[in-house]
Parts: C-alpha cells; structure tokens; sequence
C-alpha cells in the first residue's frame, strides 16, 4: 500500500461506515486556497492537527473559564473546557456514526477567540470595539488570518462550526450541532462542579428536576445528557434532545447563572478585570508602537487581535507594566 492509499482508504471506510446523514471528508466544500491532499490524513484530520498545533490552542490553558487566573490547579480553564467538549462530542458522534475528525477539529478551534478573562472579557471587548466583538467571530478570524501569519486555511465545514456553535444560528453540518448541544453540556456541568469545589453552591441546593434526571455525581449527570441527545438523534437528519433533558439543561444553566455566574465570589473581581482590559485597549489604541509589528490594517483591529489573544496572567502582568509603578532599588533603575 502507498502513502496515498492510506487516505483513500480511510475515505472509502467513511462511505461504508458512516450515517447517510454524516459529513464525509472525500465530499467537503474545500478550502479557500485549494491544496494538494494530504497522502495519509483526510482533510478533517488536517484541520484538527493544524488547530491543535496552533499557538492560540495552547494559549487557552491561561484562559479564563469562570474563574479569573485561577489558583487551585484543578479548576477548569479555557483549554480543559475545550477538551471537555470534544470528548462529550465525540461519544455523541461515534455512536450516531457521524465524522469523528471533523467532530474533534470544530471541538479543538470552537473557543480560539476568548478573551482574557471569559465572557467578561467578551463583554468589555463588544461594548468599545467598533462593530462589537463576539468570541466564535474572533475564532474564525483566528483561524483565517492570524494564527501561521495568514490562517490555517481549514475546510468549509470545520469554519462553519467554529462560526456557528453559540447563539441561534445552526451549523450546516450534524458535526457541527453535536458541538453546539456537547459545549452547554460541557460548562453546565463542569461550572457546577468547580463551583461545589469552591463551596459556591451546594448539592442539596441544585433544583430537584436537574438532580432527578441527571443524577447527583459529574459523570452520572454528563452521562444522562449524552444517552438522551443519542437517543433523540438515533437516524434523525438533526441534533436533538429531549423535552425532559432540555428542561433538566436548562434548569441547571439557569441555577448556574442566578447563583455562580452573576454576583457569586467566583465574579469578585470581573470589575477590576473589565476596567483592566479596556484601559489596556485605550492605551494601545494611544501607543500604537507598544503593538508587536503587523501589515497595515485598521488601528482598532490590530488592538483587538493583540488584547483578545493575550491570556488572563499576561493581560495582568501588561497592565502592571504600563499602569503600576515599578519599584525603585538603589543603584539607579526600576
């Protein structure tokens, strides 16, 4: 066997095993650039290695869940999350018998674009950016011109999930909604967790119809959400789940945001990290020279780019640099 039948292999295994509803790679819209196939990986393996390869995958281990520059080592980060993501979905994927690899590559590059600080970094970013700033616009942008010094150039199909996983907008692919549903999977229930951890909330306190359905333990609870979106998906055209488990997801999320995500301890310090994050935007806009060197483009989109990419410890230790003063020693010098 040559090189080149490894792929072809690999694409005629997807016809003979997956769903009629699967995205198969050998049939993708393409890239922009168009390029020569790789000889051993599909076109889905090639996004999800060139994401997982990229500088701003690494940096989400410095990102901020829900809890800004964590202490303890076993809260969750941006990074975890992701990882969290891919492996719920790739469980929903491999029993619906859709394409794991472009599954995993939307997964790996859906939340590229998070500020420092979480979405309260979004928030900041979108009220003083002009045209506004949303984390999956910043991801795509991320993946088409800025990461490699001019994009990745990735398939149709793994943008268009990165593009689409929030809000009301639907991916075109069943990949791409696995992502969707296995993300608020994913932060429902590792927020809660970490917020037991932190002694936030309590069990007892979580709404019964989230503890009938789900379970009381982490892993009973993702279990739960993962049989019943299989269950209600099993040969369907669509990603769905059931009215019993959307209600039991959306109790949870709604606790999550009444008692963690608004006015808890883990959210003491989003004001100091809002004001920090748009004094750092201001100043640059003011000292365009302190931005690393970049083609020209628009002033305020060069800011943005360098301030969504930095992560939570390096946004902090920037603002000290410009903000605080240093501390004098004798012999002259900071």
């Amino acid at each position: 066997m040559t090189a080149m039948q490894v792929r072809e292999r690999l694409e005629r295994l997807e016809e003979q095993v997956l769903s009629p509803h699967a995205q198969r790679s050998a049939k993708s819209r393409g890239r922009a650039q168009p390029e020569e196939e790789s000889p051993v990986r599909t076109c889905f393996q090639r996004d999800r290695d060139r994401i997982i390869h990229s500088k701003a995958f690494r940096r989400l281990k410095d990102k901020t869940q829900v809890f800004i520059a964590p202490a303890g080592a076993h809260y969750r980060t941006r990074l975890t999350h992701t990882l969290e993501v891919s492996q719920i979905a790739r469980t929903i994927a491999k029993a619906l018998r859709l394409n794991e690899d472009l599954t995993e590559a939307i997964a790996l590059g859906h939340d590229l674009g998070h500020p420092p600080f979480g979405h309260a970094g979004e928030e900041v970013l979108d009220e003083i950016h002009p045209g506004g700033f949303s984390h999956n616009r910043q991801s795509l942008r991320i993946l088409d011109h800025l990461e490699g010094g001019g994009g990745l150039n990735l398939t149709w199909e793994v943008r268009d999930g990165v593009l689409n996983h929030p809000g009301q907008a639907s991916p075109s692919t069943l990949e791409g909604q696995v992502i969707k549903l296995a993300d608020r999977v994913a932060y429902v229930n590792h927020d809660l967790d970490d917020a037991l951890r932190a002694g936030i909330v309590t069990l007892d306190e979580v709404p019964a119809v989230c503890r009938s359905f789900l379970g009381d333990r982490y892993g009973q609870r993702i279990d739960a959400l993962v049989q019943d979106i299989i269950a209600a998906s099993w040969e369907q055209p669509g990603i769905h789940i059931s009215p019993q488990g959307r209600q039991a997801l959306e109790e949870l999320r709604s606790f999550l945001f009444h008692r963690v995500y608004v006015g808890s301890s883990a959210k003491t310090e989003e004001a100091k990290a809002r004001r920090m994050l748009g004094e750092l935007y201001r100043y640059y806009l003011e000292h365009p020279e302190a931005l690393p060197p970049e083609p020209a483009q628009d002033l305020h989109q060069r800011v943005c780019d360098y301030v969504a990419g930095m992560t939570d410890h390096f946004a902090i230790a920037q603002y000290q640099r410009f903000f605080l003063p240093a501390p004098w020693h004798p012999g002259g010098g900071a």
